[in-house]
Order: C-alpha cells, then sequence, then structure tokens
C-alpha cells in the first residue's frame, strides 16, 4: 500500500471518526442551554423585565442569560463543522436537506408541543430548529461550492449584514415578508400569523462557516490545538477591538453606566437577534479557545457532556416538556389547581394578567430545576448513545 493511499484512508477515518472534544462542548452548550429555558418558566424576574435591561437587571441575572447566548451560535456551528466530517458530498447534501426538512417539521410538532403543550393554536413561532433546519437545507446547495468560495461568502455573511441593520420590511413593499425571514425578527402578518424569533442571516453564515472549520480536524492534534488557540484569540480580541470601536458590529452600542461593573456589562450586552458580528466573535472566540483546552482530554463515554454532545436532538425535544412539567409541578405546589398551571409563562407569550402577581421563583430556583432536568434527561441520553454507537441503522443520524 502506497504512502498516498495510507493517508487518504487517514483522512477518511478521520472525518468519520467522532471527535470528542466537539462533543463535549456541545454537550456543554446543551446544559447552558436548560438554564436558558428554566429561566423562561420559573425565574420572578424573567416575567418582569428583560435581563439585559441595565435599568432593572441585577450582575447575577444578567450573567445567567448572557452565558446562554453561547448556545446558538456554538450549536450551529458544530453542525456546519460535524457536517464537514460525514464522508461523501453527494450523500452530504441529500443527508442536510432531509435533516433540515426534518428540523423544521420538529419545530412545528414536537418543539412546540414540549414549549406549549398545544400544537393546533396560533401563532407560529419560528425558533431555533427553523434557523438550524433552513441553513442545512441552504448548506446542502453551498457545500458544491469550492472550499475558498465558501469560506469568503460565509465569512462575508457573518461580517457584512450589519450593512444592512437600518433596512426595514416597510420599505421593501410586496417583499418585506423575505426580509423579515432574513434580516428583521418581528411579525409576518399572515394567516395563521407567524412570528419571525430567528431571522435566517446570518446563521446560514455560521454554519456555513462550521463546515468550512471542520476541515482543521484534519490535521495533526497538536497543530491543531495551536491553530485553535491563535483563532480563538483572534476573534476575542477582534470582538474586544470591534466592540470598543463602537462604530460598527452592531446595532445596540454600548454606553457608559453608573457603575464600572455595569460598564463591562454593557459592553457584553451584545444583539442575538438577528445575531451581531460583535455577538458572533463575542461567543465563537472563546469557544475555540474552550475547544482548545479540551482538546488533549480524554472522558469516558458515559461522562454526561458527553453523552448530551451525542444526541443532541433527543436531549433538545425532550428537555423543554420536562422543565415544562416541573415548573407545573412546583405552580402546583405554591397554588394548587389553576387554570394557568398548563399555560406557558408570559415570557413565552402569554397575558401576564393571566398569572398571580408573585408568579416565579428566585434564581437558584431556576439552577436547581436545570439540574434536575439535566439529571433526568442523563440515562435517557446514555440510552441513545450507546445505541448510536453501534451504527446499526441510518435513521439514528436522524435523532
Amino acid at each position: 500500500m502506497t504512502a498516498s493511499v495510507r493517508s487518504a484512508q487517514a483522512v477518511v477515518a478521520a472525518r468519520r471518526a467522532r471527535v470528542q472534544s466537539l462533543d463535549i462542548l456541545r454537550g456543554l452548550v446543551m446544559v447552558v442551554m436548560a438554564l436558558d429555558h428554566t429561566r423562561d418558566y420559573v425565574h420572578a424576574a424573567a416575567m418582569a423585565f428583560q435581563p439585559e435591561d441595565l435599568s432593572r437587571t441585577t450582575a447575577a441575572i444578567f450573567m445567567a442569560r448572557w452565558i446562554t447566548h453561547f448556545c446558538a451560535p456554538v450549536f450551529m456551528f458544530l453542525a456546519g463543522a460535524g457536517a464537514y466530517l460525514r464522508p461523501g458530498p453527494a450523500r452530504l447534501s441529500r443527508f442536510l436537506l432531509t435533516r433540515g426538512l426534518w428540523l423544521v417539521l420538529l419545530e412545528f410538532t414536537v418543539v412546540r408541543a414540549g414549549f406549549f403543550f398545544d400544537v393546533s393554536g396560533p401563532p407560529f413561532i419560528l425558533l431555533v430548529f427553523w434557523a438550524l433546519g433552513m441553513s442545512m437545507i441552504a448548506l446542502a446547495a453551498l457545500v458544491r461550492l469550492p472550499y475558498r468560495a465558501l469560506l469568503v461568502a460565509s465569512v462575508a455573511m457573518i461580517g457584512a449584514h450589519n450593512l444592512f441593520d437600518a433596512v426595514r420590511p416597510d420599505s421593501l413593499g410586496s417583499l418585506g415578508w423575505l426580509w423579515r425571514i432574513l434580516h428583521v425578527q418581528g411579525l409576518l402578518v399572515t394567516a395563521p400569523p407567524v412570528i419571525v424569533a430567528y431571522p435566517l442571516v446570518p446563521w446560514i453564515g455560521v454554519m456555513a462557516a462550521g463546515f468550512c472549520f471542520g476541515r482543521i480536524y484534519e490535521l495533526e492534534v497538536e497543530r491543531r490545538r495551536q491553530l485553535l488557540i491563535r483563532l480563538g484569540v483572534a476573534l476575542t480580541a477582534a470582538f474586544v477591538l470591534i466592540r470598543a470601536l463602537n462604530i460598527y458590529g452592531d446595532p445596540r452600542p454600548w454606553q457608559g453606566q453608573g457603575t464600572p461593573l455595569f460598564t463591562v456589562l454593557s459592553f457584553l450586552n451584545t444583539t442575538k437577534y438577528p445575531p451581531s458580528l460583535s455577538f458572533v466573535l463575542m461567543t465563537l472566540g472563546p469557544a475555540m479557545l474552550f475547544l482548545a483546552g479540551v482538546e488533549r482530554l480524554r472522558a469516558g463515554d458515559r461522562n454526561p457532556l458527553v453523552v448530551f454532545g451525542r444526541v443532541p436532538l433527543l436531549y433538545f425535544v425532550l428537555h423543554i416538556p420536562i422543565i415544562h412539567l416541573m415548573a407545573v409541578g412546583l405552580t402546583w405546589l405554591r397554588y394548587g389547581n389553576a387554570p394557568f398551571l398548563w399555560l406557558p409563562p408570559p415570557t413565552l407569550g402569554t397575558s401576564r394578567d393571566g398569572f398571580p402577581p408573585d408568579y416565579g421563583w428566585d434564581l437558584w430556583v431556576a439552577y436547581a430545576v436545570t439540574f434536575a432536568a439535566v439529571s433526568v434527561l442523563y440515562p435517557i441520553c446514555l440510552w441513545l448513545a450507546r445505541i448510536k454507537a453501534t451504527g446499526r441503522g441510518r435513521w439514528l443520524s436522524y435523532l
């Protein structure tokens, strides 16, 4: 066997092997995400004001929300990297297309049922599974581009989309609905009405950039680790510089506050919907450094982060109804039987008038419920992770 053949086989093997550091980061993101959704259901302050409202929030409340900002961009980016590690462009395009359609279907059925315990009534909300699914559908076509062209296009989408922040849907006439889907969060006046919570640009660019990033995992470990450190430092430094200039990169400029701490919070208070350039740099830079830090770590297959990182879809669709049911249980213990027990909380759109004035609990309760929900999820996810490890059945890649 020639050296070139062995080298090609090694590349194929590397692509097909799971990269544990990616699983660990993905699993950490899933755990942190549970905190965000738990806050929506049980935290008293979440019912009264946005955690980023510096006129009302505390540092603890702000950071409990800020840490969850890493979830969507990191997960989207890792989905792209995972796609790169799958073999064969023709099979990859077909997989991305079908999986993207599957995620969009889940958004309107299983995910909606978990959030609201109802799949029928309007409005319909385009949340993260919508953005993930549509980004995968777009990537199914984009992977046909040459590598450098795709890299340039993805970076341009992330870096330049804030140039169009001033464009409003109303100014585009009959195409205003399309601009709202692509770039402006808000309501689509349709029948039934649709709320676009996750406009698609630049999420498509983040996933495509992750796909390009996947090439790093064909490198030797130490070289890869050094490159991850350089990328992480560069992206984080770019965030600090662009944010400090306060000219471009986010539609919400930071401002000096009454204390140095709150000035720092204002600096960190970047825009998620859609994710600004500053938001993406702020989250992906530290994520690269984390990957470098765990590159040499060898965790067991029962490690919770590894387990959750290998079955993120099952984790996601289960964690929401589990948290919702725990919130119902807490509510029943405090108020007994009441008509608002099975409704989603005001943070998810239900009228505040339908809930008691004192509804909600302290922040520590949100952390406790998060821990309980993750503990319930662990054995279920471990079961599926073991089944997937056998590699039996193409359908397993859709779970």
